[in-house]
């Protein structure tokens, strides 16, 4: 079983920036490919952000391109996500997500094993 654990979450004004961490203690994390996915109220859970397992590979949704960047550090077993120029419309609760199987960029949630409990961003207007 992989555990997946999310931080840095929190209210910002519109405009500013926040690091989501995911940390994923244990092995093979360097055998997943990842990503970040967001689930606004009273709306379906979509990707954000995906990176294979080297982290050579990236993905962005339209809505965040040139606002979010995705890495990792397998090292560290860990993944973040850097978003910067916050708007509303990025409120929601952040996810980060593993798959055991090859890097395909822009899957929705249903192709990704295994989830973190999330963490919630607010952006104030």
């Amino acid at each position: 079983q992989v555990q997946l654990i999310e931080s840095g979450g929190g209210l910002v004004q519109a405009g500013g920036s926040l690091r989501l961490s995911c940390a994923a203690p244990g092995r093979a994390f360097s055998n997943l490919s990842m990503g970040w996915f967001r689930q606004a109220p009273g709306k379906e859970r979509e990707v954000v952000a995906d990176v294979s397992r080297g982290g050579a590979l990236t993905s962005y949704a339209d809505s965040v391109k040139d606002r979010f960047t995705i890495s990792r550090d397998n090292a560290k077993n860990t993944l973040w996500l850097q978003m910067s120029s916050l708007k509303p419309e990025d409120t929601g609760i952040y996810y980060c997500a593993a798959r055991q199987r090859p890097y395909v960029r822009g899957l929705g949630p249903r192709d990704y094993d295994h989830w973190g409990q999330g963490t919630q961003v607010t952006v104030s207007s």
